[in-house]
């Protein structure tokens, strides 16, 4: 099976090879300089690539560009896969600890983590959701999910790499801004495209529907348009995998193992290998609405509303080897080897006083689901030559939900075990004697717990220009911004389980498909291990488990409320002069800070709790801070010629600490006793930027370009480990855990980005850039904890190359990215190591109405890897390739 996928790989890269008005912060000085659609909208991946140079020439700060053909013709079926083949900028495919997936989800700039780069639509903030309930609860940024976001409702997208005042700021990196179409943008009275297509999975074998359509129509005056957009997507996802879950523990030196092996005291061994099975079903629908008006010429007024739902169904099952049981107390096997302190390969004999070789878990969260939206209106009015004033209100929510999580756990094998470490790059072989088939033996649950969680956020903005015709001020831009933001996370009942073991036994069970891990290299149980179905678990839990709303399973713990007032003025100088021009501006902003969350007083018996249930005793702590701070800005540009271009700027920008880190809310892992925790006396991150940029436009869709940019990082949040006591919910006793929880620090990254785009003849084009970022964080002499900076990989690279006539298109496109620290995981500094994607689209232009497109992702079919700071290897995955097959129809 694994020949006939690489054969299909090769063969599309073959194929290939032989193939033969901008939002507020890229708008214009003037309204007089919009066009109509048919010559900002550009057909083909040559038209798009001229039209991005030309946005990108033309701006007066340092931005990137992608026009909505590159999306089109790109391999790319969200905003963030397209982004990632700009210089500078990195994706992730996963927000917290669940490991990569096959489609990106997170977006960073020049080598910080993506809550430093901040996402926006048209200039304003969407609310952000996710469906993994770690990003819901515990890793909660500031960042947006990408996953919510297709492709299809994109016009434009711009990375802002250096600030102006009249920026909004959230964004100490730069910030990315997708620009959707408007109905008076377009060239014709009544426009209608469509698209409808499949899209096949091949490590489930799946194929799964994909639909959309767009609707326009503008009155003949040009004074009135309305335009409907529509999406729905579903797919399915398998990720094969391999995790250390526990980590590398360490044998205590009074462990009982060591009376009868003293060379075992102090070595480290992996706690809790596991052949980790995840299965989802993502079904993603939406639209977008969009009124425009001009009762005047002077006088244009929009409405604009968007809507994503994703269900996101999945079902985890991870059958460990039980380590941390009798590792610590059963001697091994003669022959076992101790490695650089690390007990790199033992095996067991079968002891019957031993509890339990292997233990497995089963986590179904059949309801799991994230949405966003937003509504805006706007008025924008030319009030005279001299002046025009725009003016938005605006409201946002994004809610991640977790309703049910639907858990089996389970010992098997009591026959003895053993495991090979080979290094960080490869998986541990390991292995468990006469493992059990389907039981119960041993059975536990916990965490049937609701999860709710709201960002929200309503703003008005005023945004004003001066039109000056005097000397080098050629215009002043002032404004003001207000905006409530709430993030929220609430878990306020949960289900008391009843005899769920009893249900489950005698259920036919399904199995590990028989190429399990093949992807990954190495010898672990996988294919035809046994699970209880999701629909036997999801039964089972439902019909014998107490809902209690009596507030006896409220988790307090996991609860916090953290709302933000933010009032932001600002007012920026434009200049120009012979072959120079530029703007210089201050942004001052005002920010109140209201956080509420519950503490935990574990075995503290001398404070009164304010509340009580299963999960401990809590007091309640509200915090209330204030951040104001001016935030300057300079830009500068100078034309040494028509196609050479020099930009200069320097700027200090703001981001917020993210929200679980503000907050003191808890989350734990009874497992591994391990868990995070929030800091709300954390302070504003604060950038010190310097970007220079030299661009030359050699050639019609031509470019070569070199970038150096320096960010000096202060009260950068990095983290820090303590012990602490807390109910563990599984016993109800309180027990120690090493929790995780943010510090301010310092920090600082310097790099250089190469970009260099070139038309061959009339039907051929390269691309290809390179990023370098050298990041690192302050850390106390006498601290271990890394100087790594969340994000910062050192080299990000990306090749293309494309064939385009009149009836074809092709392109292959490669992206790679080095190592980089991913952040704490139970208590571990973990990083994933490098990768690259190759991708590839084909597309014929059958009619003037109809065209076919195949696209296709992860043809390198790759493996996301991950370790921590010691070396050892702590989590492997694999997703597999996707295919997707659109016809797509244009009236």
């Amino acid at each position: 099976m694994k020949l006939r996928k690489t054969a299909l790989s090769a063969s599309i890269v073959f194929a290939l090879s032989i193939g033969g008005n901008v939002a507020a912060q890229t708008a214009p000085a003037s309204s007089q300089e919009a066009t109509d659609l048919d010559t900002v909208v550009v057909t083909g991946i040559r038209g798009a690539q001229e039209k991005s140079l030309d946005t990108k020439r033309d701006a007066q700060s340092h931005i990137e560009v992608v026009t909505a053909e590159d999306v089109g013709k790109l391999p790319a079926h969200n905003v963030a896969d397209t982004l990632q083949r700009l210089p500078g900028v990195s994706i992730s495919s996963s927000s917290a600890n669940e490991g990569g997936f096959d489609e990106n989800d997170r977006v960073s700039l020049r080598g910080t983590s993506p809550s430093l780069t901040q996402t926006l639509v048209n200039g304003h903030t969407i609310g952000s959701a996710d469906w993994f309930i770690l990003s819901q609860t515990e890793t909660v940024g500031r960042s947006v999910s990408y996953s919510l976001l297709p492709s299809e409702i994109v016009s434009q997208a711009v990375v802002n790499k250096t600030s102006q005042a009249k920026f909004v700021e959230g964004g100490a990196a730069g910030s990315v801004n997708v620009i959707t179409r408007k109905p008076l943008d377009f060239a014709n009275q009544i426009s209608a495209e469509g698209s409808i297509g499949a899209v096949y999975s091949d490590l489930p074998s799946s194929t799964k529907p994909q639909v959309s359509g767009l609707f326009n129509y503008k009155n003949d005056a040009n004074t009135f348009g309305f335009m409907a957009q529509a999406f729905y997507q579903e797919r399915e996802l398998r990720r094969d995998g391999q995790e250390i879950v526990g980590g590398f523990s360490t044998i205590a030196p009074d462990a009982p193992v060591v009376a009868t092996n003293p060379d075992l005291a102090g070595v480290m061994y992996p706690n809790l290998p596991g052949s980790a099975y995840f299965t989802q079903t993502r079904e993603r629908m939406g639209g977008l609405i969009e009124l425009q008006a001009k009762p005047s010429d002077d006088l244009t007024l929009g409405l604009s509303a968007f809507y994503s739902d994703m269900d996101a169904k999945n079902y985890n099952r991870n059958y460990m080897l039980w380590t941390g049981n009798f590792v610590p107390n059963q001697a091994p096997l003669p022959g076992y080897v101790i490695e650089n302190g690390t007990l790199v390969k033992a095996d067991y004999a079968a002891d019957p006083s031993a509890p339990g070789y292997g233990i497995y878990d089963m986590i179904s969260r059949p309801e799991s689901a994230a949405k966003t939206g937003y509504t805006t209106f706007d008025a924008a009015w030319d009030i005279n030559e001299s002046f025009s004033l725009k003016t938005q209100i605006g409201y946002t929510k994004g809610q991640g939900e977790t309703p049910t999580q639907n858990i089996a756990e389970v010992v098997t094998g009591r026959s003895g075990g053993g495991w090979q470490v080979r290094g960080t790059d490869n998986t541990v072989n390991w292995y468990l004697n006469n493992p059990s088939g389907p039981t119960t033996d041993g059975f536990g649950t916990w965490g049937i717990q609701y999860y709710d969680v709201i960002d929200k956020e309503t703003w008005i903005t005023s945004d004003a220009t001066w039109f000056s015709n005097n000397g080098v001020l050629s215009s002043v831009d002032f404004g003001v911004r207000y905006a409530d933001h709430t993030r929220e996370v609430n878990s306020p009942y949960g289900s008391d389980p009843g005899d769920i073991a009893g249900a489950l036994e005698g259920t036919s069970p399904g199995f590990y498909p028989g190429d399990f891990g093949s992807g990954l290299g190495g010898s672990f149980p996988g294919p035809g291990v046994w699970y209880f179905t999701q629909s036997a678990l999801e039964q089972a839990v439902k019909n014998n488990s107490t809902v209690r709303k009596d507030g006896a399973r409220h988790n307090y713990g996991s609860e916090f409320n953290i709302n933000e007032e933010n009032t932001a003025l600002y007012v920026q100088a434009n200049f120009s002069g012979d072959k120079w021009s530029g703007n210089a501006g201050l942004r001052y902003v005002d920010i109140q800070q209201d956080i509420q969350f519950w503490r935990g007083l574990g075995s503290d018996a001398t404070i009164t709790p304010d509340v009580s249930s299963l999960f401990g005793n809590f007091v309640n702590v509200r915090q209330n801070n204030k951040h104001d701070r001016v935030l300057p800005s300079v830009n500068f540009r100078y034309n040494f010629a028509d196609d050479l271009i020099l930009r200069l700027a320097a700027s200090q920008t703001m981001t917020l600490p993210d929200y679980s880190a503000l907050a003191g809310a808890v989350s734990l892992s009874n497992l591994t006793h391990t868990g995070t925790a929030g800091n709300p006396d954390l302070e504003p991150i604060i950038s010190t930027n310097f970007d220079a940029s030299l661009e030359w436009y050699f050639t019609e869709r031509g470019l070569l370009a070199a970038s150096l940019f320096s960010m000096d990082l202060d009260n950068y949040v990095r983290y820090a480990t303590e012990t602490r006591n807390y109910v563990n919910d599984q016993n109800g006793q309180v027990e120690p855990y090493e929790v995780t929880l943010p510090i301010n620090s310092d920090g600082k990254v310097r790099g250089i980005e190469l970009t260099y785009e070139q038309p061959i003849g009339d039907y051929f084009g390269i691309s290809a850039n390179y990023t370098y970022a050298d990041g690192e964080a302050d850390v106390p002499a006498g601290d271990d904890a890394t100087d790594a900076l969340v994000g910062t990989s050192k080299d990000t690279w990306n090749l293309s190359a494309f064939f385009e006539n009149d009836r074809f298109n092709a392109r292959v496109a490669y992206t790679y990215r080095s190592s980089f620290y991913h952040g704490m995981l139970r208590a571990n500094e973990y990083f994933q190591d490098d990768f690259g994607t190759l991708s590839a689209s084909f597309g014929w232009k059958a009619t003037d109405w109809m065209s076919i497109t195949l696209d296709a992702l992860n043809l390198n079919d790759p493996t996301l890897s991950y370790y921590v700071a010691d070396g050892h290897p702590q989590a492997f995955y694999n997703n597999g390739r996707q295919y997707y097959l659109n016809f797509r129809f244009k009236y």
